[in-house]
């Protein structure tokens, strides 16, 4: 884990926040001025904590209207299975995340498609026969209460 003091973790909150921001107006909400500011924001970069800066879509008006979490079993957890299963979601636009997890299910996807029959044909041609797929259970999300992308930071401590 890094080591960030309080300026630290009000740059990332509010760049989390607002990340087109621009470097004066972060650096007067943070009580900097711009030059270590920006300074501060590079070594946040080059450490790794931001990993990096993107626009929040809506799926929905770009014509991705259903959303799909998938649980997907493997045959086999042997490291080299685990990467090929990876790999092949890797490759696949439609998956938007691909998590491994501890117990009965292997992986947990999160996967966007343009409707049903897409995501069906999906699911039968692509992600069912990939590697090491023993089994696939779907769901499909009716709505969605909370999307907070990255983790809690407090800004105004």
């Amino acid at each position: 884990m890094a080591n960030l003091d309080q300026i630290d973790r009000r740059l990332l909150a509010e760049l989390q926040d607002e990340g087109r921001i621009t470097n004066v107006e972060l650096a007067n909400r943070v009580g900097l001025t711009a030059p270590p500011c920006l300074r501060r924001v590079r070594a946040l970069e080059d450490d790794g904590v931001i990993r990096g800066y993107h626009a929040d879509l809506d799926p929905s008006k770009l014509g991705f209207a259903i959303t799909v979490f998938a649980m997907v079993s493997l045959k086999s957890q042997a490291e080299d299975s685990l990467r090929q299963f990876e790999d092949a979601m890797k490759a696949l636009p439609e998956v938007r995340e691909c998590h491994m997890l501890n117990g009965e299910i292997d992986f947990i996807l999160k996967i966007v498609s343009r409707d049903l029959q897409s995501f069906q044909e999906l699911l039968t041609s692509k992600l069912t026969p990939a590697p090491n797929v023993a089994s696939v259970k779907t769901s499909l999300t009716i709505r969605t209460a909370k999307h907070e992308p990255g983790v809690p930071l407090e800004s105004g401590a």
